[in-house]
C-alpha cells in the first residue's frame, strides 16, 4: 500500500469496525482533520466536534501532529482540512497549489514557562528575545519540541530574533522531538524552561515547579488557520464535508463555541475570523 493513503487507510479499517457494532454510523459522512497538538490536548476538540457533528451529522476525525507534519498529512492528500498555527508555511502550502484558501479562525498566545526558582532570573520581564538572551547566557535548561510544529517554528524564530545559534549540541538545550503536553512533563522533570501555547498549559495538570515566566510580548501572539486539501489536486478530498467544517468554524455558531471553551473560568481561545 502507498504511503499516500496510509493515513485513510487506517481511519478507515477502525471506522470499519464500528460499523459491525453499530451499523447506523454507515450512513454517516465524515472529514479527515490533520491538526496540531495544541488543538487536541488543551480539550478544544472534545469540546466543539460534539456540537458541529450534531449540526451538520458530519464526523470529524482528528490527526493530532504538530504543524508540519499536519502540513505534510495534507500535502500527500491525507487529509480533508488543515488546521494549524504557522502562518508563513500556511501561506507556503497554498504557494505551492495544496490549498487555494486560509481562513483565520482564532488565536491565544505563546508564554515562556519555567521553574519557580528561575536561575535565568527572567521573571515578570515582557520581552521574549531579551528572556532567551538570559537563558543562553546562564545556560539554563531548556526544552524545545524539536517536531517541526507551530510552537517549535515560533521558538526558533525567537531564538534567532535574540542572536542565538541553538542545537542539539548545547548540553543545556533538549530536543524532545513530542508534542505540546509530553514536551511539558519534560520540562517539568527537568525544571526546565519551555515556549508553551497558552491553550496546552492551561489545560496541562503535571506543572510541578514551573511557573508562567514572561507573557504579554506582542511577538507572543499566536494565529490559527484552517485550509481545505486542494480537491483539484486531490479528487479524494472531500470538498463539501470539508468546507462545511471550514464554514462552521468561521461562522457564529462555530465561533461562539470556541470562546466559550474555558478551564477553570479561563478562556484558552479567541474566535477572530473575519477580523
Amino acid at each position: 500500500m502507498s504511503k499516500c493513503n496510509l493515513y485513510r487507510y487506517l481511519i478507515a479499517a477502525i471506522w470499519s469496525a464500528t460499523l459491525f457494532v453499530n451499523p447506523s454510523f454507515a450512513q454517516d459522512k465524515s472529514i479527515l482533520v490533520s491538526s496540531t497538538t495544541s488543538t487536541e490536548q488543551s480539550g478544544l476538540f472534545g469540546s466543539i466536534l460534539p456540537i458541529f457533528q450534531k449540526q451538520s451529522g458530519i464526523q470529524v476525525k482528528i490527526v493530532a501532529v504538530g504543524t508540519g507534519q499536519a502540513l505534510d498529512i495534507g500535502r500527500r492528500g491525507d487529509a480533508d482540512v488543515v488546521f494549524v498555527h504557522d502562518k508563513p508555511a500556511e501561506i507556503k502550502f497554498i504557494d505551492e497549489g495544496f490549498s487555494t484558501k486560509r481562513y483565520e479562525v482564532m488565536y491565544n498566545d505563546f508564554i515562556l514557562i519555567g521553574p519557580k526558582s528561575d536561575p535565568a532570573k527572567i521573571a515578570g520581564g515582557k520581552d521574549i528575545k531579551v528572556a532567551f538572551q538570559k537563558i543562553a547566557e546562564a545556560k539554563a535548561p531548556f526544552v524545545s519540541r524539536g517536531d517541526k510544529s507551530g510552537t517549535h517554528a515560533a521558538e526558533l524564530r525567537y531564538w534567532k530574533d535574540a542572536g542565538i545559534a541553538v542545537n542539539s549540541n548545547l548540553n543545556w538545550y533538549k530536543e524532545t522531538g513530542s508534542g505540546m503536553g509530553p514536551a511539558l512533563n519534560t520540562a517539568s522533570a527537568m525544571n526546565g524552561y519551555i515556549l508553551a501555547d497558552r491553550g496546552t498549559w492551561l489545560s496541562f495538570k503535571n506543572r510541578g515547579d514551573l511557573d508562567i515566566l514572561i507573557e504579554g510580548d506582542p511577538s507572543l501572539f499566536n494565529q490559527y488557520g484552517v485550509m481545505l486539501v486542494n480537491p483539484m489536486k486531490y479528487p479524494q478530498v472531500k470538498k463539501a464535508e470539508g468546507q462545511a467544517f471550514i464554514d462552521w468554524l468561521i461562522s457564529k455558531p462555530g465561533q461562539d463555541a470556541i470562546a466559550a471553551y474555558k478551564i477553570g473560568g479561563q478562556q484558552l481561545f479567541f474566535p477572530n475570523a473575519g477580523r
